[in-house]
C-alpha cells in the first residue's frame, strides 16, 4: 500500500512534466518569439538615441503587461472559466450566449473576436518569420537582400506540407521551443551582466512616467508594447488539449522568466551604448553564435505559425458544427491526436494572405503596424465575455466582478485604442479580413436557419408516413437504408422522396439526425437516442459537441448495438443535395444575401464527402429549396 502510494504522484508528476513539455511546442510559439521585435518596435517612436528613462520605461512596461495581461487575466482568470473543459472565445461565447442563455449580442461578439483571429493568423507567420531571418543583416548587411525570397520560401514550404500533417515533427516542437526558451533567457542574462541596474524597470513608476511624459506620443507606444502578449490568448484556447495545469507550469516556470530575462537582457545591452538600428534581439548573441540563433529562431518561428494555422483549422471545425461556416473536408491527419486535422480550404487562404502581407509589407517593422489590432480587440471582448462569467458561472457580486472586469477592461481598451492609431498605417487588413469572415459567418447562418425554416414547413407529418408504410403499397426490398436528414420529428424529405417516387423501401432503414450541442463533447451515455417507429424502421438522434466530428460507422454500430437491424456491410446512404433558389413569395432573404449563400452552398464540401461516406454506397437526391 505505501509502496503504490508513493509511485502514483511520481507517475503524476511525471505526466504533468511531460504535458507541460508538449504545451510549449504548441502554445508558446507566438508570445515566445515575441522578443525577436517587440522592445525594437517600442524603441522605434524614441528615435535612434533613446535616453534610459525611455528604455527603463519601456521595458517596465512590456514586464508589467505580460503580468497584468497573461499571468493574471489569462492564467490566473481566464483558463478557471472553461466550457466543460474547453476555453478560447468560442467556447465561452457558446457558454454564455448559447448555453445559459440564447443572447444573440454576445454569440456577435464572440464570433467576432474569433473571426479577427483568423487575420491574426495571417499576420503572425508574416511577422515571426521576417524577424526571424533578418538577422542575417548583423551577419552581412549585403545579407538583406535575401531575407524576402527567404521567408516566402519558407513560408511556401510550410504551408506545402500541411496536407502531411505535423504528427511526425510536432513530437519535437516541445523540447525545440524549451531550447528556445533555456537559450534566450541565458542570452538575457548575458545582457543583463552588461548593466545590471536595468532591473530596476520591475517598479511601474517607469513605466508610468515615460506613458505620463511622452504624451500621446506616449500613449502610441502601447501598440508596440502589446507585441509582448500578442500570443496570450492561446494560452486559453489551447486550454482543452493541454488542461490548465500544464499551461500554468510551463508559464511560471519556463516561458515567463525567460521572457522578462531576455526583455531585461535587450534593455541592458542599449543602457550599455549599443545601438537600436537593426535587430536588438540579436546584438544579445555573440557573433560566433549568430548563425545558429538565426536557424534556431527561424524554426520557432515555423513552430509558432504552425500552432496559429493549427488553431485556425480548429477554429473552422467549431464553427462548421456551430452552423457559422459551410461544410469543408477535414482530413484527420493523426489517429492519435484529435486536434491533427487538415482543412485545405482554410490552409490555402491563409497561404494567399500570408504571402500576400509577408511580399506588400516587406519587412517586420512595417508589418507590426498592421499587427496587435486584431489581437487586442479579441482580448477586450475576453474581457467583458469574463465580467459576464463572473456574474453568471462564479456567482461573484456586481462590485467585485466589476472591479476587476474594470481593471482588464482599461488595461485591453487601452492598448486596443493605441493599436487604433496604427489602423492608417496597415491596421487596417485584420480588420477587413475579420469583416469578410464575420461577413460569411452571419450570411451563412442566416440562409441555413432560413433553409431550415422551409424544410420544416413542408414536411410531411410522421405519422401520415407511417401511415403509407402500413397500406403495403411500399414494397420492401432486401438491404439497409441510413436516411440523413435536420427533421427530428417529422418525416425526412430525402426519405418521403424516395418513397413516393420509387414506391419502394429497403427491408431496413434508419433516419439519422445529427444535432450539435453546446458543450465541447458530448458524454458517450447521452450521445445516441434510438427509437422504434415500425417493424424495420427506426430514427436516431446523435450529439455531437462542437468539438467533435462524426464517426458514420460507429454510430451506425452503436445502434445496432441497440437493436437497430441494419447490415453494416450492405448499407446505401441518402442525402439530400440543395439547390437554393430565391423565394416567390417576398419573404425571403434579401437577394444579395440570398445569392451569397447559395454561392457558398455550391462551393461547400458534400455532405458525402464531410461525412467521408463511401463513395459507392451513396445516392444523392436534389431538390430545389426557395429562402
Amino acid at each position: 500500500m505505501s509502496s503504490q502510494a508513493t509511485q502514483e504522484p511520481t507517475h503524476s508528476n511525471g505526466r504533468l512534466a511531460f504535458t507541460a513539455l508538449a504545451a510549449l511546442g504548441v502554445v508558446f510559439g507566438d508570445i515566445g518569439t515575441s522578443p525577436l521585435y517587440t522592445l525594437k518596435t517600442v524603441l522605434d517612436y524614441t528615435g535612434p538615441h533613446p535616453d534610459p528613462s525611455a528604455v527603463l520605461g519601456a521595458l517596465s512596461l512590456i514586464l508589467w503587461t505580460l503580468f497584468l495581461i497573461t499571468t493574471v487575466k489569462y492564467v490566473n482568470f481566464a483558463m478557471r472559466v472553461d466550457n466543460d473543459g474547453e476555453g478560447g472565445i468560442i467556447a465561452l461565447m457558446t457558454l454564455l450566449g448559447v448555453k445559459t442563455h440564447q443572447r444573440p449580442i454576445i454569440i456577435s461578439v464572440g464570433l467576432f473576436g474569433a473571426a479577427l483571429i483568423y487575420g491574426d493568423g495571417a499576420i503572425t507567420p508574416a511577422i515571426s518569420v521576417l524577424s526571424a531571418l533578418e538577422g542575417v543583416e548583423q551577419i552581412a548587411p549585403a545579407l538583406t537582400a535575401y531575407v524576402l525570397p527567404a521567408a516566402t520560401v519558407v513560408l511556401l514550404a510550410l504551408f506545402a506540407v500541411q496536407p502531411f500533417g505535423t504528427q511526425a515533427i510536432g513530437r519535437a516542437f516541445g523540447p525545440i521551443m524549451l531550447a528556445w526558451f533555456l537559450i534566450i533567457a541565458a542570452l538575457g542574462v548575458y545582457g543583463i551582466m552588461q548593466h545590471p541596474q536595468v532591473f530596476v524597470a520591475i517598479n511601474p513608476l517607469y513605466g508610468l512616467d515615460y506613458l505620463m511624459r511622452g504624451g500621446a506620443q506616449g500613449f502610441l507606444v502601447l501598440g508596440g508594447v502589446f507585441l509582448c502578449v500578442t500570443g496570450a490568448e492561446a494560452l486559453y484556447a489551447d486550454m482543452g488539449h493541454f488542461g490548465p495545469g500544464p499551461i500554468r507550469l510551463s508559464w511560471s516556470f519556463v516561458v515567463f522568466p525567460a521572457l522578462i530575462l531576455n526583455y531585461a537582457g535587450q534593455a541592458a545591452i542599449v543602457l550599455a551604448g549599443a545601438p537600436t538600428e537593426g535587430n536588438i534581439f540579436y546584438r544579445l548573441c555573440p557573433a560566433p553564435l549568430l548563425t545558429p540563433l538565426i536557424v534556431l529562431a527561424t524554426i520557432a518561428t515555423v513552430i509558432a505559425s504552425q500552432s496559429i494555422i493549427t488553431g485556425a483549422y480548429s477554429m473552422t471545425r467549431q464553427a462548421i458544427l456551430l452552423g457559422w461556416l459551410p461544410r469543408m473536408t477535414i482530413k484527420q491527419t493523426s489517429e492519435e491526436g484529435y486536434g491533427q486535422i487538415y482543412i485545405g480550404t482554410v490552409n490555402w487562404l491563409l497561404m494567399i494572405v500570408t504571402l500576400g502581407l509577408t511580399i506588400g509589407f516587406g519587412k517586420s517593422d512595417n508589418l507590426a503596424a498592421a499587427y496587435g489590432i486584431a489581437v487586442s480587440a479579441t482580448m477586450l471582448m475576453t474581457s467583458v465575455l469574463l465580467f459576464i462569467a463572473m456574474r453568471e458561472v462564479w456567482r461573484w457580486p456586481v462590485v467585485a466582478a466589476g472591479a476587476v472586469a474594470a481593471l482588464f477592461i482599461v488595461v485591453d481598451g487601452s492598448f486596443f485604442a493605441a493599436n487604433m492609431a496604427k489602423v492608417m498605417d496597415g491596421g487596417w487588413v485584420p480588420l477587413l479580413l475579420a469583416s469578410i469572415v464575420y461577413g460569411l459567418m452571419w450570411i451563412w447562418h442566416r440562409g441555413a436557419t432560413a433553409v431550415q425554416t422551409r424544410v420544416e414547413s413542408e414536411v410531411t407529418p410522421l405519422s401520415t408516413f407511417i401511415e403509407l408504410l402500413d397500406s403495403g403499397k411500399i414494397a420492401r426490398v432486401p438491404g439497409s437504408a441510413v436516411f440523413f436528414t435536420r427533421a427530428k420529428d417529422q418525416t425526412p424529405p430525402v426519405l418521403d422522396w424516395h418513397v413516393r417516387h420509387n414506391r419502394a423501401l429497403h427491408e431496413n432503414a434508419l433516419t439519422l439526425t445529427m444535432t450539435v450541442v453546446s458543450v465541447p463533447r458530448v458524454d458517450p451515455g447521452a450521445r445516441l437516442t434510438v427509437q422504434r417507429e415500425r417493424d424495420h424502421f427506426w430514427r436516431a438522434e446523435v450529439k455531437l459537441g462542437f468539438m467533435e466530428h462524426p464517426d458514420i460507422p460507429e454510430i451506425l454500430a452503436d445502434c445496432k448495438m441497440m437493436g437497430v437491424g441494419l447490415d453494416l456491410d450492405d448499407v446505401t446512404y441518402y442525402v439530400g443535395a440543395e439547390t437554393i433558389v430565391p423565394a416567390e413569395d417576398g419573404k425571403g432573404l434579401p437577394r444579395w444575401q440570398e445569392v451569397m449563400f447559395a454561392a457558398m452552398g455550391r462551393n461547400a464540401a458534400r455532405i458525402s464527402d464531410y461525412l467521408h461516406l463511401p463513395y459507392d454506397q451513396v445516392v444523392e437526391i436534389g431538390r430545389e429549396i426557395e429562402i
